[in-house]
């Protein structure tokens, strides 16, 4: 009794491509036709699409309408995600920028367990004095 081999596009252990190859494949080759297409719809003259064939297309105002909306469309998207940022920071004056409900304060008095080994502190933030004196005092 012979046993079929069955491959799949997922599998890599029999060395076929993976799955994202084969997207990334179909995705290349998708953008490059419709890029030629955009590119001889968008330059060709109508007397040469009309003697192959082609009566039916958009008009060519969306050749250059819809690329700028589109270019327009992400600079605004950008410009608000930097708005909005800017909206969510907190001032400069305020504590929330050193402490919040994440914050962590250092442990002191932690007993070491040996004697001469010593053990890795618990995580904790630095303090603000403490970044002072280490940035200032060397000055």
């Amino acid at each position: 009794m012979t046993r079929a081999a069955k491959a799949s596009f997922s599998d890599a252990s029999l060395g076929g491509p993976k799955l994202s190859e084969v997207y990334g494949f179909v995705g290349s080759i998708t953008t490059i036709v419709f890029t030629v297409i955009f590119i001889v719809w968008a330059y060709v003259p109508d007397h040469c699409l009309h003697s192959i064939g082609f009566y039916h297309y958009p008009n060519r105002y969306w050749a250059l309408a819809v690329p700028t909306y589109v270019t327009v469309i992400i600079v605004l998207a950008i410009i608000f995600y930097i708005a909005a940022n800017f909206v969510a920071t907190p001032p400069p004056t305020s504590l929330d920028i050193m402490f919040d409900e994440f914050s962590r304060e250092l442990l002191s008095g932690v007993p070491s367990t040996d004697g001469d080994e010593h053990s890795i502190e618990p995580i904790s933030d630095i303090g603000i004095d403490r970044i002072n004196n280490i940035m200032f005092d060397s000055l």
